[in-house]
């Protein structure tokens, strides 16, 4: 993982929900379809080691949630198997969903972190307290995060910014304790 500044360590300390896009961020971006009964059927692409990183969030009581631009039943399963606590999909404007959130989840948006890779996510990176673009994002949208992954949408950038907020706030040495393991050294 990146050596972050002080300030991006800081934001982190503070994050109690975090939020994201998923297709590029979740998901390396790729759509596939498949005919099935002669419908075509969408296919998405999830990473494991993300997934666990959920659940390291869930044990910590830290919320997780997405605000998608487009539908997909791929997502409602994926989620659910996470235990998100916010699935919102089919939403090219973000940021009154975002506002409800905040909301209904009794937050301030520096207590939120969000993750993009595409125009229709800066301006919630640019409310949270930790904006985080991953490593494939546009550029335009890399200019506006607080941090930027090393690894692309799909391949690790969530699991990262999840570790960066677990380190952030002390409690990786007991997600580490729990499957008998030592930090590197």
């Amino acid at each position: 993982m990146k050596n972050y500044t002080p300030d991006v360590y800081a934001r982190a300390a503070k994050i109690k929900l975090l939020l994201m896009d998923v297709d590029g961020v979740l998901t390396n971006g790729a759509l596939s379809y498949l005919p099935i009964d002669g419908k075509m059927v969408e296919f998405k692409g999830f990473n494991t080691q993300d997934g666990l990183g959920f659940h390291f969030l869930n044990s910590v009581g830290i919320k997780t949630g997405v605000i998608s631009g487009r539908e997909s039943p791929a997502l409602v399963e994926r989620a659910r198997i996470l235990k998100m606590t916010y699935v919102f999909q089919g939403l090219l404007e973000k940021e009154a969903t975002y506002e409800a959130i905040l909301t209904d989840a009794n937050l301030t948006a520096d207590q939120t972190a969000f993750i993009g890779d595409d125009f229709t996510d800066a301006p919630l990176m640019q409310r949270s307290g930790l904006g985080c673009a991953v490593a494939d994002a546009r550029i335009e949208v890399q200019a506006v995060a607080h941090v930027v992954t090393s690894a692309n949408g799909g391949a690790g950038a969530v699991r990262e910014v999840i570790e960066l907020i677990l380190k952030s706030q002390g409690l990786w040495p007991q997600i580490l304790q729990k499957y008998k393991l030592a930090p590197p050294e």
